[in-house]
């Protein structure tokens, strides 16, 4: 029930990465798509350097976020960046969703200040629960998913740590899934091809991936055991909520999701 309470939203937040309307912002301030997404999710955390990135983003390669960071803050400072940021979801979202979203915002706010409450060893997430909460309804909404899923995100970081997972190891395991084709996750994050095939083969070698790239069964049992230890981890942001509003939550939020995919603002998913 917690990854669907967390996925019936999600599309809510993540279009944030795709829309025109970020990208045109970003590209005005000098910054290309790579350069956007660094700053634009960083940005809570104020004027930092590459590492902080690296270490808080997890799965890429350390080279392109270095080629963007700090070489952002030189272009543009990190609160304009938020400012352009919110000026975006406004854009993109306002068309897309309807005008009556108290109920659902009402519950995802609750569900995000409670997790604020949690802020230990979350530190993507907790820069972001410092940011103010917007004054219209519909960037509430995206606000408390955006904290939703950095919490979420956070939490998986540590399950991925407790398994000796490394980032670019997480996505090549990912791939292996099947849901995501493999070049997409290797270029979107930059990893050179004899970098990603290493990795195949190391995995290969540990028995989580077969000859065919896909996952084993012990890659499966790996990959079980990390998505329910984020579960779990994430588990206490929605027990605020009774029973009763999980479902009813559930039952409010994947339409406006299936409202921003259908307007064809995340790529491949209309």
């Amino acid at each position: 029930m917690i990854r669907t309470l967390w996925r019936s939203l999600e599309a809510v937040h993540a279009m944030i990465y795709f829309a025109p309307a970020a990208d045109r912002r970003y590209a005005e301030a000098g910054l290309d798509r790579a350069g956007g997404y660094f700053a634009s999710r960083a940005a809570a955390l104020g004027n930092v350097g590459a590492e902080v990135v690296i270490s808080t983003f997890y799965n890429f390669n350390p080279q392109l976020v270095r080629a963007r960071i700090p070489q952002a803050w030189e272009k543009i400072t990190p609160q304009k960046m938020l400012e352009l940021r919110l000026e975006a979801a406004d854009e993109s979202l306002k068309p897309v969703l309807p005008d009556d979203l108290k109920e659902i915002t009402e519950l995802a706010k609750r569900a995000a200040e409670r997790s604020k409450e949690m802020l230990h060893g979350r530190t993507l997430f907790a820069a972001h629960a410092s940011l103010p909460w917007p004054e219209e309804t519909h960037l509430q909404l995206w606000h408390a998913q955006t904290l939703l899923r950095e919490f979420r995100g956070d939490g998986h970081l540590a399950a991925l740590l407790r398994h000796n997972i490394t980032g670019i190891e997480a996505l090549v395991l990912h791939a292996a899934e099947g849901d995501y084709p493999a070049e997409t996750l290797r270029r979107t994050r930059g990893w050179p091809e004899e970098k990603w095939a290493e990795t195949v083969e190391d995995l290969q070698s540990r028995g989580l991936v077969n000859d065919e790239q896909a996952l084993s069964e012990k890659g499966w049992e790996l990959r079980r055991r990390i998505e329910d230890e984020t579960d779990d981890m994430n588990a206490p942001a929605y027990d605020v909520l009774s029973e009763q509003e999980k479902q009813r939550y559930v039952e409010l939020a994947a339409p406006l999701s299936k409202a921003v995919v259908d307007s064809g603002l995340l790529p491949g998913r209309r």
